[in-house]
């Protein structure tokens, strides 16, 4: 299969190696008729010093006998610009297949640096540290991910992470749109591919058609467009915010959903999404979560559990990230949320992660979220 982990490895030395070769790099994934499954990617390039040890460490534990077929060939990533819509690229951490369909202009809050810059967060009451933290302009994706990848990936990656509220008197009824997802700009691994139909998912050929005019040859349909511009207010990614501890770096992507009344209340809703990543080589697993939720009517809940999602991940050199989603709901129309995670050394001690604090803001123009699959 193609959802092999790529290392950052690879992404720097693809990266230093394009500045002065042609890089082909050819991507193949299992076969669909074979019983087998591959754990690894092959990779060829014409010059095979600078590959010669990545060759080794993603080919040396494939078993004798797994049929391999094509995907296609890796392209130089890009470092200044965007990626165009129908870029096809795998994921650097959780190596998925998958294919752009439009960017998100996104505020970084890297509290491991202070860049210049014109934004900047006020710390919530409480939380932890108070240096001030600035803002710089950063870019995400809105992906597809290939659902021929999502088994191999759903114990490190959720594939129903973006939700929806529905729209009927539940005021906690959710709904997902599978294999959708965020991706920073630094974990597209670009690659083209022959395929009139490259990515498995019952949204590409809605959204994107083939143009082999065009580079790359996938471009938007209308209907693409217009699922943006009427869902605008409940994809959009506007702040991200990122923090690590003794090398266990926490990134926190709050997304407002909406509002509904219950009880002659006004209930508003966020989900955020989570990713946790070992940047070390010591072996490490998050055992508790420790929340803290300010809302702006004056309430402070603390919330205290075991794991998340129902999971205590390991994060190893081999299986370096975990990422999730998950709700929280104010009876206010803004507030903060901060905390930590409990996370276990292989000798049986402990030490905490910080999550960094974000702010959970509601748009000021305030309507009903859209109707289930709205296009």
């Amino acid at each position: 299969m193609a959802s092999c982990v790529i290392r950052r490895g690879l992404l720097s030395t693809l990266n230093k190696y394009s500045k002065t070769h042609t890089l082909s790099v050819t991507l193949f994934t299992a076969d669909p008729n074979s019983r087998h499954e591959v754990n690894r990617c092959r990779l060829q390039c014409p010059t095979r010093g600078v590959f010669n040890v990545l060759q080794q460490r993603f080919m040396s534990s494939r078993p004798e006998g797994k049929v391999l077929e094509t995907v296609g060939v890796f392209e130089a990533p890009k470092q200044h610009g965007k990626y165009e819509t129908g870029q096809l690229f795998l994921h650097s951490v959780f190596g998925y297949r998958g294919i752009v369909l439009f960017p998100w202009h996104a505020r970084l809050y890297d509290r491991d640096i202070t860049p210049q810059a014109s934004h900047s967060k006020p710390e919530p009451p409480g939380a932890h540290g108070s240096k001030e933290v600035k803002g710089k302009t950063h870019t995400y994706y809105q992906v597809l991910i290939d659902t021929r990848d999502c088994p191999h990936i759903s114990q490190r990656s959720q594939t129903e992470a973006v939700t929806f509220l529905a729209n009927h008197d539940d005021s906690r009824a959710l709904y997902a749109i599978p294999g959708l997802d965020y991706v920073s700009h630094e974990d597209i691994l670009p690659y083209n591919s022959t395929d009139q139909v490259p990515i498995q998912h019952e949204l590409f050929e809605r959204f994107l058609m083939f143009d082999p005019s065009k580079v790359p040859p996938f471009v938007p349909r209308d209907t693409l467009r217009a699922w943006q511009e009427k869902n605008h207010p409940w994809l959009e990614l506007s702040d991200v915010h990122r923090e690590t501890t003794e090398n266990i770096r926490v990134t926190v992507i709050p997304f407002y959903m909406g509002m509904r009344e219950a009880q002659n209340s006004h209930v508003y809703w966020w989900r955020y999404c989570i990713r946790l990543e070992n940047l070390g080589n010591e072996v490490v697993q998050l055992r508790e979560r420790h929340w803290r939720i300010f809302s702006l009517s004056g309430t402070l809940e603390t919330v205290r559990g075991r794991g998340v999602v129902g999971r205590e991940p390991v994060l190893s050199k081999e299986q370096p990230a975990f990422q999730y989603s998950s709700h929280v709901s104010l009876q206010a129309p803004s507030g903060h949320m901060w905390g930590t995670f409990r996370i276990e050394r292989t000798d049986g001690s402990h030490f905490d992660v910080r999550i960094p604090p974000f702010s959970l803001e509601s748009n000021k123009d305030d309507k009903s979220p859209p109707a289930r699959y709205n296009w």
